[in-house]
């Protein structure tokens, strides 16, 4: 089931009802930026993503007659103003937002997503927009880790089983394939997204044959060239050497337990020796980007892998712990920046502008800057506008190319931020201007 304007927190409408009842969803225009306050563990970047199903919503959103009904009904809005629920049922997203693109490396305290809009509306979308953004980005940065540790052998994401419900697999295999992976298993998102699928078979097939050797011959010849045989449902050295003697030339094996190294090279040399050197070998089982490393650290024989829990739940940082904080406000024409000060959740004023500087093609820092400030010296601005007065500024990107932007991204991070068990940090800092607006703030 799609988000509807009913996807959302009670305090967000209630919040709504007050904007409403004192006259400021006529007089008042917010701003709200996303970001994360730091950096999970174990994580050098974050990768963005989420952006554009997020859009999709803000496109959408309505309230239908059925919803405006079921909100008279709660007893948290039984004050609201009879004129609210007339409000609601004309209502859809009118706003601007900027944000940076798909596939974009990004870091602590810098904002992914702008929301300028009338206040009521800035402030009902904050659910959706920290659950489609938090969740994605979590997913494309787990998944770039585990394509960096893979050394350009090829990772397939096929976690939908261990996901959190059918829409997380849905959107986990979206976030998977712009950070690197090569496809995914699970049919609804191949189809829905243009990601390629890929698929092999479990023990079940080999289990319910007569044997094993019948359970390999009926399925290559059912998918000739495609078909990718499962080794280790009894013996895995054993249905080797039992593809050999039948004469079969399957496409692929798969190893999914055991001492992945150790079986690969024993699996290789079999091969290799009845002239199958074609034939290539894919690792799953509990794989993650520090088990990845360590085989391709070992140089063992894996043409490829694929990785399900660890990506799709993120599972070593699985809540970013993005935030969506109000940073401006326009009264009657009149513009002021606002900011938290309270211990651990400060915030920064003003609309900003991520600024990345690189030299001879490496990033070296990003600047964090008010949106009215001049470009620094070789520095990209990451936030772009991508919906205005409520619609799309440009056409959708395909997921293929928000893919490509991705690698091309990260490939201009310098090295020590790739490094997966890397300490340096990447140098973020505010500009001079938002420092020093942000200190006399916290003194007055």
């Amino acid at each position: 089931m799609p988000a509807s304007a009913l996807s959302t927190d009670l305090y967000q409408l209630t919040m709504m009802a007050g904007y409403f009842a004192t006259g400021r969803h006529l007089s008042t225009t917010a701003t709200f930026e996303l970001f994360a306050r730091r950096l999970p563990p174990n994580r050098q970047f974050l990768i963005a993503a989420g952006l554009e199903p997020f859009l999709d919503y803000l496109e959408r959103l309505r309230f239908t007659g059925e919803d405006v009904r079921a909100l008279q009904r709660e007893p948290a809005l039984a004050k609201a103003p009879p004129d609210f629920f007339g409000y609601l049922q004309q209502f859809s997203f009118t706003g601007t937002l900027r944000a940076v693109p798909e596939g974009t490396p990004v870091f602590a305290n810098e904002p992914l997503l702008q929301i300028t809009a009338p206040i009521p509306q800035a402030q009902l979308v904050e659910t959706a927009a920290l659950a489609f953004l938090n969740f994605q980005t979590s997913v494309a940065s787990k998944a770039a880790r585990v394509v960096i540790a893979a050394a350009g052998r090829p990772v397939m994401e096929f976690g939908a089983r261990r996901a959190h419900g059918l829409e997380a697999a849905l959107f986990a295999a979206r976030a998977a394939f712009i950070a690197g992976c090569a496809g995914t298993s699970y049919i609804e998102a191949g189809i829905r997204f243009g990601i390629p699928l890929s698929g092999t078979m479990a023990h079940s097939w080999v289990l319910s044959g007569t044997d094993e050797l019948t359970a390999f011959k009926d399925y290559e010849r059912l998918f000739p060239g495609h078909a990718v045989l499962l080794l280790d449902t009894y013996d895995t050295v054993a249905a080797a050497k039992l593809i050999v003697r039948a004469g079969m030339t399957p496409a692929a094996v798969r190893l999914d337990s055991g001492n992945l190294d150790a079986l690969s090279r024993e699996v290789r040399a079999i091969f290799d020796a009845a002239g199958l050197g074609s034939t290539r070998i894919l690792a799953s089982g509990d794989l993650d980007e520090t088990s990845i490393a360590d085989l391709v650290a070992r140089a063992a024989p894996v043409d490829g892998f694929g990785v399900g829990t660890s990506i799709v739940t993120s599972i070593d940082a699985p809540a970013l712990g993005g935030v969506y904080k109000l940073v401006e406000v326009e009264e009657n024409g009149k513009i002021r920046g606002v900011m938290k000060t309270s211990p651990g959740k400060g915030t920064w004023p003003g609309k900003k502008q991520v600024w990345r500087v690189l030299q001879r093609g490496t990033a070296v820092q990003d600047i964090v800057a008010f949106e009215t400030e001049p470009a620094p010296a070789g520095a990209t601005p990451l936030l772009r506008v991508v919906m205005r007065e409520g619609a799309r500024v440009d056409p959708q990107p395909s997921l293929a190319d928000s893919r490509e932007w991705c690698g091309a991204r990260l490939a201009e991070m310098p090295a020590f931020v790739r490094d997966l068990a890397g300490s340096e940090a990447y140098p973020v800092r505010p500009s001079e201007a938002l420092k020093q607006s942000v200190e006399s703030r916290s003194t007055t």
